[in-house]
């Protein structure tokens, strides 16, 4: 299944007193669809999964499906360490009515290739839904290997992976190595043009909340042979890009929704807001690309 060309790994609005605050969902998810995404990931990385509960992760789950309606897809981040909690969560998410899912490394446990391989293709097989891959050894500390990422992509409903290991050899191995119909997603904003370049399909992205329209540009314009378009896109989105993960992310982000106007609240901890400094550096940045933008680029 291709997602489209940018999804969103979607962050999670909390209120002041740290519940999950679904009004703000509800205005989030619309904002989104409404600039530039094809697609949302829910309880990701960027939604702050580590803090969720498994209840939470559901009822969020099932809001946004309400909310969403049928627009565009909403693929369920149910990977952990823990492959049986994995799979419960996963048969729970397509239960829920999720489009697809996604399985992030196993953290922590360090497992070996074929750990891996059998952690995935467990998941995989409890579930009829179509499953992206998410590889992001900066976090896991295990790299899924292409071998292995080529081996997990000869099972049917293993579809795509979000790679996020900076390294383009690597995914050039897999785009070769394995079946056109199996999608490979930038998972750092970044190195969208660059996977792009080699044979990628788009991008799961933290920036699209703040500059999704503009993201599409770039890849839509690259799919249409619109080459220096898409260098110049890039080459103009990239401070903004790399502004968002100065500080541990989705708080940058978070901000930066905050500051457009698009409420979001904070995050829970152990992650904390930005600083003074961090939120002036941010929004610097946020007010000279809208200057540029407005002068043209």
């Amino acid at each position: 299944m291709n997602f489209g060309n940018v999804l969103t790994a979607m962050v999670t609005p909390f209120k002041d007193t740290g519940e999950i605050d679904y009004e703000a969902t509800r205005q989030l998810v619309n904002h989104l669809i409404e600039n530039g995404t094809d697609g949302l990931v829910i309880a990701g990385t960027t939604g702050e999964s580590p803090t969720l509960s498994t209840d939470e992760k559901l009822k969020l789950l099932m809001f946004v499906i309400e909310t969403v309606n049928k627009r565009i897809p909403v693929i369920a981040g149910t990977g952990s360490n823990n492959t049986h909690e994995s799979t419960e969560l996963t048969q729970q998410a397509e239960k829920a009515g999720a489009d697809g899912i996604m399985l992030v490394a196993p953290y922590y446990n360090k497992p070996s290739q074929e750990g891996l391989y059998q952690h995935f293709k467990t998941i995989a097989e409890s579930t009829k839904l179509p499953v992206m891959i998410y590889n992001i050894p900066g976090r896991s500390v295990v790299n899924i290997e292409p071998a292995t990422i080529i081996r997990l992509a000869e099972i049917d409903n293993i579809t795509s992976v979000k790679e996020a290991s900076g390294d383009l050899e690597a995914a050039a191995q897999i785009i070769s190595r394995t079946e056109d119909d199996f999608t490979l997603y930038a998972g750092d904003d970044s190195m969208t043009l660059p996977l792009l370049s080699i044979g990628g399909n788009g991008v799961v992205s933290v920036a699209s909340h703040v500059i999704g329209n503009e993201m599409q540009e770039m890849v839509q314009s690259f799919q249409t042979g619109d080459v220096q378009r898409a260098a110049a896109l890039h080459r103009h989105l990239l401070p903004l890009m790399k502004e968002l993960f100065a500080a541990p992310s989705p708080s940058p982000v978070k901000e930066a929704l905050n500051h457009a106007g698009v409420p979001v609240g904070g995050v829970r901890l152990p992650l904390v807001p930005l600083n003074d400094e961090q939120r002036a550096s941010l929004i610097n940045v946020l007010s000279h690309y809208e200057d540029k933008k407005v002068s043209g680029y």
